[in-house]
């Protein structure tokens, strides 16, 4: 495939309250542009991979903002819809009392994605796809990931799943499961978290979210937890890390420069399997983007992540 990687789903605005404040006393919230999907668009970029989004944008000043920050990232934004008179996505997010960080996306545009915007012929030829849990979460979204399945199927084309699960959305847990079950039988590659595996079994490690996804056995999987390490599953064995010792001051955004990492990395190989330096890649990629405030703003270029790696050779 020598298409751009498309990136399809949720692209929206951060509205974040400083300094760990909870909503109730914050007096102020920093506007960023976000959305997994979105942030691993960017992050490819940076790699040094062409990739494309594929998401609905409101026509409003979120919008333009949205759209131009991809544009100048180098991301292809010309099959993102803005949608007439509707506003863009939202999300807060804050932590609470107890210091845990919460997150509401308040979903407008973003989940008008229909199964037009993701038509079988022009997903041809694409190097990858990479896809989440969110747009699944809402239709016609929802309709338009599952239509994109079946065309990545049909194709030929990479999956990559991510489980990003969002308690807010105010989804039934039953049906979060199917969500998630039909994106991890459909996935070339499945990422999770341990979060991600708690909130859908009940899973509280590494090793227990492995052992939920035996039911499914795809062919290669992610797994981080965190600072306390990540994880390569192949064909049901399993491989853990610690993570690298860095100055993390804001853990937005690692996930999705993990997963972008790991996908320039399959790319590489033609997807001929995965081993324990694709993981060290991604993992490096993830740690250099929680060293920066910001979804995108931490998200590292190849050359910083090489580096940082002979550094810890």
């Amino acid at each position: 495939m020598t298409g751009p990687v498309i990136a399809i789903g949720e692209c929206l605005v951060d509205l974040i309250a400083p300094g760990n404040a909870d909503l109730t006393v914050a007096n102020e919230l920093q506007i960023r542009e976000g959305g997994a999907p979105a942030n691993v668009a960017v992050a490819l970029a940076r790699l040094g991979v062409s990739s494309q989004m594929r998401t609905v944008l409101g026509d409003d000043p979120f919008g333009e903002r949205l759209r131009s920050r991809l544009s100048r990232e180098g991301v292809d934004v010309s099959t993102i819809r803005i949608a007439d008179g509707v506003p863009t996505t939202v999300a807060f997010a804050w932590s609470d009392a107890r210091g845990n960080g919460r997150f509401r996306i308040h979903r407008n545009a973003d989940a008008l994605l229909s199964p037009d915007d993701v038509g079988r012929e022009s997903l041809a030829g694409a190097a990858a796809i990479v896809v989440g849990s969110v747009a699944m979460c809402a239709e016609p979204s929802k309709s338009a990931i599952l239509s994109t399945l079946r065309h990545a199927l049909d194709l030929g084309v990479p999956v990559v799943a991510d489980l990003n699960i969002r308690p807010g959305l105010g989804v039934p847990l039953d049906e979060l499961r199917i969500i998630a079950a039909a994106l991890v039988s459909s996935a070339t590659v499945v990422k999770l978290s341990v979060d991600d595996a708690r909130e859908l079994w009940g899973a509280t490690s590494i090793r227990e979210a492995s052992a939920a996804l035996d039911r499914f056995d795809p062919e290669i999987a992610v797994i981080t937890d965190g600072g306390l390490g990540a994880a390569l599953r192949t064909s049901g064995d399993l491989v853990q890390l610690d993570v690298f010792p860095v100055e993390a001051i804001e853990p937005t955004g690692a996930g999705d420069a993990f997963t972008a990492a790991f996908v320039s990395r399959m790319l590489a190989k033609n997807w001929a399997g995965a081993d324990m330096d694709d993981l060290r890649f991604a993992m490096a990629a993830g740690a250099l983007a929680t060293t920066q405030p910001g979804a995108m703003d931490g998200l590292p270029t190849r050359e910083r992540v090489e580096d940082f790696l002979q550094l810890h050779a």
